[in-house]
């Protein structure tokens, strides 16, 4: 499917010079002079190097149609993720680096859609958010202002994130799993 350069979104797999990319991050430009284009980062799918490149709106992308398939994070070995297919039972097992730093916030029984490609595992597709323990923060200072500043944390799965100063130690947290942020303090 041909898409413009300003539709590209993050997760799109894409075919461009001859290999396939999965997007990784966007973002629109709209320059004083000339132009708007769309700013996009990607990760080849066969050898893992990156691209950064720019789309202006005319320009013309293939789109990889792609199938999603449901699967349970059962458990790590070693260096690989072990999923099992939630309508066949059948276990997958994909290496750890199709995950990066995303791996982290992989827990028993979480249920994921994994992206295939010709019956290839090229992607996982995490929950948008996940729920996760402050392991370490700083102590809040008394007068300090909410609005203006935020603190690093480290959680218990050892992901440093930023967090507003009114956040504590042994607080379950929401974390956005596209881009590893806090959003709100759990209920």
């Amino acid at each position: 499917m041909k898409i413009n350069g300003n539709q590209i979104k993050i997760g799109n797999v894409l075919e461009y010079k001859g290999s396939l990319f999965i997007v990784t991050k966007t973002q629109a430009v709209k320059p004083g002079k000339g132009g708007a284009f769309n700013q996009v980062e990607m990760k080849s799918i066969i050898d893992n190097t990156k691209l950064n490149e720019r789309f202006r709106s005319d320009e013309i992308v293939e789109k990889i149609r792609i199938d999603l398939e449901t699967f349970q994070f059962l458990y790590a070995d070693e260096n690989e993720l072990i999923f099992m297919n939630q309508e066949t039972y059948e276990q997958l097992s994909l290496d750890e680096k199709l995950l990066e730093e995303k791996k982290s916030l992989l827990r028993e029984g979480m249920i994921v859609d994994i992206e295939l490609y010709n019956e290839k595992p090229i992607g996982v597709i995490l929950p948008e958010t996940v729920i996760l323990k402050v392991i370490d923060t700083e102590p809040t200072i008394k007068g300090q202002t909410a609005a203006s500043s935020s603190k690093p944390a480290i959680l218990e799965n050892n992901l440093r994130v930023m967090v507003p100063p009114f956040v504590n130690n042994d607080e379950m947290i929401v974390i956005d799993t596209n881009d590893l942020t806090y959003i709100k303090r759990a209920e």
